[in-house]
């Protein structure tokens, strides 16, 4: 890897870095990106770059219009949306394990609650 790389659909960072950032989009009408989930030992942050995203942390739901962040700290059980009425774009800043339980659940025939739980996470539900 350089030192610079283009962030669309590619992760800059590594398994052994402290972090990672990818830049996905959300087309209109996605209602859940990730089932309810909490990562206990992990954060988990998003930057809106374009449209809204919607995100239910804890009891509350927020919506997070073009250039804001959003934090779903360790132990805050979470999921997100596209909010908005065009395509969504954001960053996702993950750590390395959160990364990997990405890459786990993205697999076909992967078994996503044992998934979830090898990555000192727990899968709650959708919605």
């Amino acid at each position: 890897m350089s030192d610079v790389e283009p962030l669309k659909d590619v992760a800059v960072g590594l398994r052994s870095n402290d972090f990672v950032v990818v830049e996905w989009t959300a087309e209109v009408g996605t209602r859940w990106i990730a089932p309810l989930h909490v990562h206990h030992a992990d954060d988990e942050a998003w930057y809106v770059l374009e449209g809204q995203l919607g995100f239910r942390l804890g009891e509350r739901e927020v919506v997070a219009d073009a250039g804001s962040a959003v934090l779903a700290a360790r132990g805050t059980p979470h999921t997100y949306w596209n909010a908005g009425q065009e395509e969504a774009r954001y960053l996702l800043v993950m750590t390395p394990k959160i990364a990997r339980l990405i890459e786990a659940f993205h697999e076909p025939g992967t078994d996503i609650p044992a998934a979830f739980v090898a990555h000192d996470s727990e899968l709650l539900g959708w919605g």
